[in-house]
């Protein structure tokens, strides 16, 4: 047994101290790590209201539940933002809240990212749903928050604007995209070098700069001081004032943009993602000796023998595609079925419809859901209305109600 003489003991207090303020400095440091893998970010998608540049489709659902490439439009969203750390996504609707909620119940507990409503009662315009929003986009941390709109499919490079919006110190981040006609949009004439806004042209008759407004922002909190309670744009009335004051930055977006809003654009939106699955993920695309380009078929779908598909089709959850069939350009929801022999291009067949044998799909044409064509049909870019038999050939672009 060790005896202190009573020399010692300022040496063993001395020592005690240091490492009671060592081990405290510990776990204070542990505490401020453990605070700073806490924070989180939230996040606004603007849905809207009724969907209806994509009807038939939207009439069983609402528009960000619409599949694109084989699951709901706002899913792409909501994984591309939980992948950079938001925790809360909060959706600004008008239209069938509780269908949303329902159908995204699943997905929020796998994706472990709480997802809420925020309901407008009138149309609020791009502004207004984020003032409406307010209470649960700040919670005190200072973190900015996301907003997007849910017709716009891209890689979605978020971290990268996350990175941007710290570097330059501004209140607000948008990104923008090029395009070849910019006098059919709103031009956003920025910086080249540091990306600051100096101003917004609608529509310019002479040319002014190819970038346009991507429908992506990350904003500071001060950013909803600006916005009041009442329907307003974000893009003609809050942006103008943040650009004004030296405030508005501009990313531009790499990578595919698309806003898939309507029926062509859809189409157009499937071949530019999946060309870029190609580049990022190609392992996610389907090969085989029956396959041309790009295609994506989901693992419960059955294929047929001697079956043509591609280039750019999707082939949904629990379709079946028989022998001998033609796709090409194309969207088949989950639940279809093509009988043999059909041939289909350029457009989109709803949930659980089907096509008969040797029947002609071509044109933009839109079944909406349980839809039957009866064999040897031509559709010439028909749009179809839910739960309808087409018995007889659509020769020109109609609606069949």
């Amino acid at each position: 047994m060790y005896r202190l003489s009573v020399d010692c003991l300022p040496h063993v207090l001395s020592f005690l101290h240091y490492v009671n303020i060592s081990f405290n400095y510990s776990r204070f440091r542990s505490e401020i790590s453990s605070k700073e893998r806490r924070i989180k970010m939230k996040a606004l998608i603007l849905v809207g209201g009724f969907g209806t540049r994509l009807r038939p489709l939207t009439l069983s659902f609402p528009k960000p539940l619409v599949d694109f490439a084989n699951k709901p439009m706002i899913l792409h969203q909501i994984e591309a933002l939980k992948a950079v750390g938001v925790d809360e996504v909060v959706l600004a609707i008008n239209y069938q809240p509780e269908v949303m909620l329902n159908f995204l119940k699943d997905f929020e507990a796998k994706l472990e990212i709480k997802i809420t409503c925020s309901q407008e009662t009138e149309p609020m315009g791009t502004a207004g749903p984020l003032a409406l929003a307010r209470d649960k986009l700040v919670d005190g941390s200072g973190e900015p928050f996301f907003v997007l709109n849910s017709d716009v499919i891209s890689e979605y490079p978020l971290k990268e604007m996350i990175e941007f919006h710290k570097a330059h110190g501004g209140e607000a981040s948008i990104m923008v995209t090029k395009v070849d006609e910019p006098s059919k949009y709103g031009v956003v004439v920025m910086d080249e070098t540091t990306g600051k806004v100096e101003k917004f042209v609608e529509k310019p008759k002479l040319f002014v700069g190819n970038k346009i407004n991507a429908g992506i922002y990350l904003l500071n909190p001060s950013v909803l001081d600006k916005i009041e309670l009442r329907p307003t744009s974000i893009e003609k009335e809050t942006f103008p004032k943040i650009a004004a004051a030296q405030g508005l930055y501009a990313m531009v977006l790499p990578g595919f943009w698309m806003d898939i809003g309507q029926p062509r654009d859809y189409i157009t939106g499937l071949r530019l993602y999946l060309d870029s699955l190609r580049k990022k993920s190609p392992a996610k695309l389907t090969t085989g000796a029956h396959i041309v380009g790009n295609v994506l078929v989901d693992e419960t779908a059955k294929i047929g023998e001697g079956c043509l598909i591609g280039p750019d089709v999707a082939i949904g959850p629990g379709c079946v595609v028989e022998s001998g069939v033609r796709l090409s350009r194309c969207t088949v929801m989950r639940g279809a079925r093509i009988k043999k022999h059909a041939c289909i291009s350029s457009s989109i067949i709803g949930w659980h419809s089907t096509v008969g044998q040797w029947a002609r799909i071509e044109n933009m044409t839109i079944l909406g859901e349980d839809v039957h064509v009866c064999d040897e049909i031509y559709t010439n870019g028909g749009v179809v209305l839910p739960h309808k038999e087409i018995k007889s050939n659509i020769l020109k672009p109609e609606i069949v109600m």
